[in-house]
């Protein structure tokens, strides 16, 4: 976690500023009262951690200071496990803030519902990714596209650095054929043929099914991906080791969907299937409990 972690902030594009400076002009989007009330006054201000946690959104956090012109020293690296309990005030000094004190409430908000959504998302991805390790799993544990509209970055984000896989950001990522989309198309074979044909070599085509047989047809149709998609753990540890022994010297993964939580997960680990994925660690996940205090 901690290399994959230390090196995630270079995988973000250079928009991410400008969803940011979107965010400020969201939350301030006329008068800045409060902010007249305090003045420019030099000021200094401690971020605390007030809850356990792996520590995510550094650099989102980090721009929207730099975006109100206040500057910023970090005092853990992101992906640091934070445990609060561990001091004796029960709060950790995670960073230091400076600037003009109206510059400093100006940005507060946003600053800490990134950070505090990102490390939640951080968090739970890497307790689940903990939990399947001890048992046993060796694949990838991955989150899904069930993000929120205009946060995906983050969220997506926050996985990497709790060390689970991003899966794909967006529809042009890869050809995902759901059931909507084979039942619109007529069958499996025409559905993958189709995407093939636009997506060329350099873009996968991975296809949902509900049994062995649908599997086997998408295997059959050439899809790179097959989810089995809300079978149960014995289903899943039946069918991918069929369909393993089946198709041998073909060339797939196989991925189990559907429900998967941290209470249920165990009973679909099986090694035979390449990929775990699941809303679980990004939706409705607990926010790691952060707050800035002007000192004074």
């Amino acid at each position: 976690m901690a290399s994959q972690s230390t090196n995630a902030a270079h995988l973000l594009p250079s928009s991410y500023k400008t969803q940011i400076t979107g965010w400020l002009a969201e939350d301030t989007p006329s008068f800045d009262y409060a902010g007249f009330v305090v003045g420019e006054t030099p000021r200094t201000a401690t971020l605390l951690a007030k809850s356990p946690g792996i520590l995510a959104g550094a650099p989102f956090f980090s721009e929207v200071f730099s975006q109100t012109g206040c500057t910023i020293e970090w005092h853990y690296a992101e992906g640091t496990p934070l445990d609060p309990a561990s001091s004796p005030s029960g709060k950790i000094k995670v960073a230091t803030v400076t600037g003009p004190v109206r510059n400093i409430l100006l940005g507060e908000r946003v600053a800490l519902n990134t950070l505090a959504r990102c490390s939640g998302i951080a968090t739970e991805s890497h307790r689940l990714v903990s939990l399947v390790r001890k048992a046993g799993y060796t694949g990838i544990l991955a989150g899904t596209r069930k993000t929120t509209p205009g946060f995906r970055l983050v969220e997506k984000y926050g996985m990497l650095v709790g060390g689970a896989d991003t899966h794909r950001m967006d529809l042009s990522t890869m050809i995902m054929l759901k059931d909507n989309h084979v039942w619109s198309r007529g069958s499996i074979t025409d559905a993958v043929k189709a995407a093939k044909a636009v997506g060329g070599f350099s873009v996968k085509v991975e296809v949902e099914v509900q049994s062995e047989k649908e599997a086997d047809e998408a295997i059959a149709a050439g899809a790179d991906v097959v989810m089995l998609d809300n079978f149960t753990g014995d289903g899943v540890k039946i069918a991918a080791r069929s369909l393993k022994e089946r198709w041998q010297g073909k060339s797939f993964l196989l991925e189990v969907s559907g429900g998967l939580r941290s209470d249920n997960v165990e009973a679909y680990v099986c090694n035979d299937v390449d990929i775990i994925s699941t809303s679980s660690i990004h939706q409705g996940v607990p926010h790691v409990d952060f707050s800035l205090k002007i000192e004074h």
